[in-house]
C-alpha cells in the first residue's frame, strides 16, 4: 500500500478528513455581518462608491475628513508628491476605518489607473487642478476639484468643455453654494424682498504678483519629494521645500489671477448667482486702487473690493464680526450681507425677522453638504451645484477682474465668446504655456 493511501491522501491532494470537514463548511448555514448585506444602516460593499485623492495638503485633510463619515463613500487610494503626506493621509484614512487598506501612490496617474476607483478629490495646488481634473476625467472619473479649478481663462473653459464631452459629474470646491447663511442671502434677492438689485460687493485679498525666485535648496530624494511631479505644468524653478509647505502662493507660476480667486472663486461666485448671472458674465471691468468694478449688460454692478486681512479694516462696506469672505447685496429697497461665521444682516430691520435659525450655520466651512451633493450626484448623474458651467463663469469672471487689475486699465469682455474685446495684452493673459512634465 502506497504512503499516499496510508495517510488518506487522494491522487489529487485532498485528504479524506479535510475534504469531510469542507463539505460541512458548505452545508453549514452561511453567517454574513448584516453590515455586509447593507442592513441596520449600513451600506453593502458592493454598493459603496470609492474616492481617490490627487493631493493631500491642509484643505483636503478638511475636506477628507468631512467624506470619511459618509457610509456609502470609502476612500482606498491616495496620492501625493510628498512622503510625508501621504503617510499622514493613510493615517487620517485607516484610523478612521479601522483598518490599514488605503493604498499610496507619488504618481497620481497610478491611482487613475485603478478601474476600480469611481472618484477623485483633486486637491493639489492650483497649477494643477485643471489638468489633475481633465486627466481623471478622461480615466472615467468623477471630479471633486478644489478651487480656484484653473489657473487661465483658458484652463477654465477646456476643464468645462472636458467634463461636458466625458460626461462625469463635476463639482468645484465653492461650496457656499450649499451653505445655508449664503443660499437665505442669495433668496432673498432672487424673492424681490430687497427690492430690484443693482450693487453686489465681494470681498478679496489684496491682489499680488511675484516673480521672484526663492532659493535654491538640495534636491530630496524622488520619493520623499518628486518635485518634477510637483511642478507639473508649471515653469521650472529650483526645488525649495517652502513651497512644498505652501509658500507657493503669491507666484505667478503656482498661483491663479494674482490671488484674486483665493477669495474671489467663491465670493463673486455668489454674486453671479444672486444676479441670476450663471449663464453670462460681466461686460466691463475697471480697477481702481482699492477694487475692481465690474458691469454685466443688464446695469448691476460687481465690486469687488481689496481687503488687507481677513479680519481687517473693512469700513464701510463690511461688518466685521461677520468673518471671512463677505458678501453684500444691494437692491433700491434693502440689502443683506453675511459671511463665514453664519450671521446674516438684513435692511430694513423688518426683514431680520424672517431670518431662521435654520439659516445660520455653525462657525467653520462645513463642506458636509456640498461633498454629499457631489456623491449623490454620482449616483443619479444629476448636475452639482457647483457643476462645470457654474464654475467656468464664477472663474472666468474672477480672471477677467484679475487681467484689468494687471494691466492697470478698464477691459471690454464679450460674455458670448469669452474673450476681451480690442486688447491684445490682456487675451495674451488667458491662456500660458504648460511645461512638458511627463
Amino acid at each position: 500500500m502506497s504512503a499516499a493511501a496510508v495517510s488518506g491522501s487522494s491522487r489529487w491532494g485532498t485528504s479524506r478528513r479535510a475534504f469531510l470537514q469542507s463539505a460541512a463548511t458548505v452545508a453549514a448555514p452561511l453567517v454574513v455581518p448584516a453590515s455586509a448585506l447593507g442592513r441596520g444602516g449600513f451600506t453593502a460593499p458592493s454598493e459603496r462608491l470609492t474616492l481617490g485623492v490627487i493631493g493631500i495638503g491642509p484643505r483636503c485633510t478638511y475636506d477628507l475628513t468631512a467624506m470619511l463619515k459618509f457610509e456609502d463613500v470609502r476612500c482606498v487610494a491616495i496620492s501625493d508628491v510628498q512622503q510625508t503626506r501621504r503617510d499622514a493621509g493613510k493615517k487620517l484614512v485607516d484610523t478612521a476605518y479601522g483598518n490599514a487598506d488605503c493604498r499610496l501612490y507619488r504618481d497620481f496617474r497610478e491611482l487613475l489607473d485603478r478601474k476600480d476607483i469611481d472618484s477623485v478629490i483633486v486637491a493639489t495646488g492650483d497649477r494643477w487642478h485643471a489638468a489633475a481634473s481633465i486627466l481623471a476625467a478622461k480615466a472615467g472619473k468623477d471630479v471633486y476639484s478644489e478651487k480656484p479649478c484653473g489657473i487661465t481663462i483658458a484652463d477654465c473653459q477646456r476643464l468645462a468643455d472636458v467634463m461636458l464631452a466625458e460626461k462625469r459629474v463635476f463639482q468645484a470646491g465653492t461650496q457656499r453654494r450649499s451653505v445655508a447663511n449664503f443660499q437665505k442671502a442669495v433668496e432673498l434677492v432672487h424673492s424681490g424682498r430687497l427690492g430690484k438689485l443693482h450693487t453686489m460687493h465681494a470681498s478679496v485679498y489684496i491682489p499680488t504678483l511675484d516673480n521672484s525666485w526663492l532659493p535654491a535648496q538640495p534636491l530630496p530624494a524622488r520619493d520623499q519629494v518628486d518635485w518634477n511631479l510637483w511642478l507639473g505644468p508649471a515653469a521650472w524653478r529650483p526645488f525649495n521645500q517652502a513651497y512644498c509647505d505652501g509658500k507657493w502662493r503669491g507666484y505667478w507660476d503656482f498661483d491663479s489671477g494674482a490671488r484674486l480667486l483665493d477669495w474671489g472663486a467663491h465670493t463673486v461666485d455668489l454674486c453671479q448667482w444672486a444676479n441670476q448671472a450663471d449663464d453670462t458674465l460681466p461686460t466691463e471691468y475697471e480697477p481702481t486702487e482699492n477694487n475692481i468694478i465690474c458691469r454685466y449688460a443688464n446695469g448691476v454692478k460687481l465690486i469687488i473690493d481689496f481687503l488687507p486681512t481677513p479680519f481687517g479694516d473693512r469700513s464701510p462696506h463690511y461688518i466685521t464680526r461677520l468673518g471671512t469672505c463677505p458678501v453684500r447685496f444691494i437692491g433700491d429697497e434693502g440689502w443683506v450681507e453675511t459671511g463665514d461665521e453664519g450671521e446674516i444682516v438684513v435692511m430694513p430691520e423688518s426683514l431680520q425677522q424672517e431670518i431662521p435659525d435654520a439659516a445660520k450655520r455653525v462657525r467653520g466651512l462645513d463642506v458636509s453638504v456640498h461633498a454629499r451633493n457631489f456623491f449623490d450626484c454620482i449616483r443619479s448623474r444629476g448636475t452639482t451645484a457647483a457643476n462645470p458651467l457654474v464654475m467656468r463663469r464664477s472663474h472666468v469672471a474672477c480672471h477677467a477682474a484679475a487681467a484689468a487689475w494687471i494691466l492697470k486699465r478698464k477691459l471690454q469682455f464679450d460674455p458670448q465668446t469669452e474673450e476681451f474685446i480690442g486688447d491684445p495684452d490682456a487675451t495674451l493673459l488667458t491662456s500660458r504655456a504648460a511645461r512638458r512634465w511627463e
